[in-house]
């Protein structure tokens, strides 16, 4: 996520309904439950964790069986600590009390996703410490963990995990991305190990790829019963031929053996909490619902087509449609750089509008900057008595149309085209567009001209561009 450009605005599921993805989390669910359970008898040690003999006792309230039953027991008491669900209340005697929030998960949602983003946090702590073995190795004579020998950076772990959880967060909200789909563990660790303008990756580079999903695995299995993500973990039977088959070196049809893990709906929630959280700025659809017509052509213009359009819906959605388009119509007005796509996204969202908003489009038939798409938009509806567009409209309109779509697309296929079909059905058209009253006209005419794949239009197109500059004064 080192990409400066705004995230993609994210679509999140009401918050009622991750409230209760939230305490059905095993991790949440199971510190609740314990936290209930704990008594005037329950004992912690020193670091407030439940002494050992009381283990078994809280595993078999929680319904927990197998070697590792202790060991999820004494988790969930510590995420209870560490969420406010228990309190210690003397630290010498060992002694524990409900505590105060265990009360918010009978709160609203806002107070049970609180409690479970303190759950996430502690979860992500938990991911970016080397495992119990590992440790268990790294102890010297005193008992005391040599870090040093583990070659552990604790920073450099976090900074790895929340790279890797922002790879996937934007692969989840991207539109090009597998959105609801799972991502490949070869392909999100590669996204943090291959640059990007690395070829073929070397053996070395593999190797690394290889290395970072192993740790992944072990951080998305610890990240799982928190309700972050879903996850398929790497077949065991792989890692046993490691050494034979890198793990980095998969065939398309094998990928999911190697590990797929995706961001669950809570999961997203959480991600964009935390990115808010560091300071970046990350949309979700539904934030400009309340605001005004500027606020919503504005912030949509930077949004993938789909978001711009169910973002617009429901601002729609909270509004008469004659009164909302009259808004609309009034904030795409303009000449600073930005209008020509507030007028694209004012275009895509009449779409959206019934019938009902015919006197809001021929109020502003002789307006020079929206007459045009006034007139589009009636024609298109069927609506008769539309007066014919003058010729400088049409030109006005065409130039502001390839602005927009400079601005939204770049240098796109879909731009090529239509700068294509626009030289071919008009003779004359770069002998009459330099003239054109708008501010961008010598920006799209140059544009024209670097887009074209014929020498000769291409020249005529900066010609025409030169002579607009020249006609602007600059």
């Amino acid at each position: 996520m080192s990409d400066s450009s705004p995230l993609p605005p994210v679509r999140l599921h009401p918050e009622a309904e991750l409230a209760r993805d939230a305490l059905s989390t095993p991790l949440l669910a199971r510190a609740a439950r314990l936290a209930r359970w704990a008594g005037e008898d329950t004992r912690v040690d020193a670091g407030g964790g439940l002494v050992e003999e009381q283990l078994p006792a809280a595993a078999a309230h929680l319904g927990l069986t197998g070697d590792e039953a202790a060991a999820h027991a004494s988790e969930a008491w510590r995420v209870a600590v560490d969420t406010g669900l228990v309190e210690i209340v003397d630290e010498e005697e060992g002694t524990v009390a409900t505590g105060e929030d265990l009360a918010l998960l009978s709160g609203s949602p806002q107070d049970v996703l609180g409690v479970w983003l303190t759950a996430l946090e502690k979860a992500l702590a938990d991911a970016s410490v080397p495992d119990l073995d590992d440790l268990v190795d790294a102890m010297d004579e005193s008992g005391e963990v040599d870090f040093a020998s583990l070659d552990w950076d604790p920073e450099a772990e976090q900074e790895f995990l929340d790279g890797v959880l922002g790879n996937l967060y934007l692969l989840t909200v991207s539109e090009d991305g597998p959105g609801d789909g799972p991502v490949p563990l070869p392909a999100l660790a590669a996204s943090m190990i291959v640059p990007s303008d690395m070829g073929e990756p070397t053996n070395d580079v593999l190797e690394q790829v290889s290395d970072a999903m192993m740790r992944l695995d072990d951080q998305f299995r610890i990240l799982e019963p928190v309700g972050l993500v879903e996850y398929q973990p790497v077949d065991e039977a792989l890692m046993a031929d490691a050494d034979e088959e890198p793990a980095a070196a998969v065939d398309e049809t094998d990928v999911s053996r190697y590990g797929m893990v995706r961001l669950t709906p809570l999961g997203l929630y959480g991600l964009r909490s935390r990115l808010l959280e560091a300071g970046i700025p990350a949309p979700a659809v539904g934030d400009l619902a309340d605001k005004g017509a500027d606020a919503l052509l504005d912030g949509t213009a930077v949004f993938p087509p789909s978001a711009a359009q169910a973002e617009t819906e429901q601002w729609l959605d909270r509004r008469e449609p004659l009164d909302a388009t009259r808004e609309l119509l009034a904030a795409a007005r303009g000449n600073d750089p930005g209008a020509p796509l507030r007028r694209l996204r004012c275009q895509q969202a009449l779409s959206l509008v019934g019938p009902v908003a015919e006197p809001a489009l021929r109020e502003v038939l002789d307006d020079p900057e929206l007459g045009g798409l006034a007139r589009v938009w009636l024609v298109e509806r069927g609506f008769g008595d539309v007066p014919a567009p003058s010729e400088d409209m049409v030109f006005w309109l065409t130039v502001d149309t390839v602005a927009a779509q400079l601005a939204a697309e770049g240098n796109s296929e879909e731009l090529q085209g239509l700068v294509e079909g626009l030289a071919q059905q008009h003779g004359g058209f770069f002998a009459a567009a330099w003239k054109v009253d708008h501010p961008a006209t010598a920006d799209v005419l140059e544009a024209m001209g670097r887009l074209h794949p014929d020498k000769k239009v291409a020249k005529e197109a900066r010609k025409a561009a030169f002579k607009a500059r020249s006609q602007q004064g600059g």
